[in-house]
């Protein structure tokens, strides 16, 4: 009987340890945020000085992106928000406190779809509605754009370059503030990987959903641990000697070229 029970135990084992491979084999492909096999994607910025950019994705979601500006207010911290096109036009006044807090827009597709399984017309869909939705609500246009899940292929970057987008990612883990651990955890996993340079991903909503119209359940879009981990993160950053700047001036930053002495060495 026991042999038996070894002999079914066996072939389940290494059927779990084979899809767990496949599943991180297709994490790493497909979403893992240093990934340049696909296209070139901006992952940091300038390692040699001591900048951060901060941004958030998956907003507006109002109260939580109105609080959390307020922080950065009070911080004096601008930041980029990469938005959700339903939540846009859902909420253009928390849009519009977005922008006169000095804070950049980027897109975040229209409905937080994985890219990857949609054809090229479907992802120019996603962007089109979605740069409409801003510009009706905020007048910007924004060239940077970063895929939900961080997920990207070939065509995903093609089609990107085509519409004109930056692809921005990360450089410092995500938090998983999505599975609402405590504001110290999160500033916790964030400040422990910062480097100068680095791209911090946390977030103001959750896939774009319309919490505040549709009633949805509080946890699903609560994200007051995201604004108490802004401050202990611009805090704890500022303390280090961090400055906190937009993605486009970090973009900006990191194309200047660096300068040469007489001798030549940099």
């Amino acid at each position: 009987m026991k042999q038996k029970r070894g002999r079914l135990v066996l072939p389940i084992v290494a059927s779990l340890v084979l899809l767990a491979a496949v599943l991180y084999g297709g994490y790493k492909l497909f979403e893992d945020p240093g990934n340049q096999w696909f296209g070139k994607t901006v992952v940091s910025g300038p390692s040699d000085q001591r900048l951060v950019a901060l941004t958030y994705d998956d907003g507006p979601n109002p109260p939580y992106t109105d609080r959390i500006l307020d922080v950065l207010a009070r911080e004096k911290v601008q930041a980029t928000f990469f938005v959700v096109g339903r939540a846009v036009v859902a909420y253009p006044q928390t849009m519009r406190h977005i922008v006169a807090g000095g804070h950049a827009i980027g897109n975040h597709t229209w409905d937080h779809r994985h890219l990857v399984i949609l054809s090229r017309s479907g992802l120019r869909a996603e962007m089109d509605r979605t740069d409409a939705a801003i510009q009706k609500s905020v007048h910007v246009r924004t060239r940077l754009m970063r895929p939900p899940f961080g997920a990207r292929d070939w065509l995903v970057l093609d089609e990107m370059r085509r519409l004109g987008y930056t692809v921005v990612m990360w450089s410092v883990p995500l938090p998983r503030d999505w599975e609402y651990p405590s504001a110290q955890t999160i500033a916790r996993r964030v400040t422990a990987h910062v480097k100068d340079g680095s791209i911090i991903v946390l977030h103001d909503g959750n896939r774009g959903l319309l919490c505040a119209q549709r009633h949805l359940p509080v946890h699903v879009c609560n994200r007051a641990s995201d604004i108490e981990a802004t401050r202990l993160i611009v805090e704890e950053l500022k303390r280090r000697g961090y400055q906190f700047v937009t993605i486009p001036a970090l973009l900006a930053m990191r194309n200047i070229p660096k300068r040469k002495s007489v001798h030549g060495v940099e």
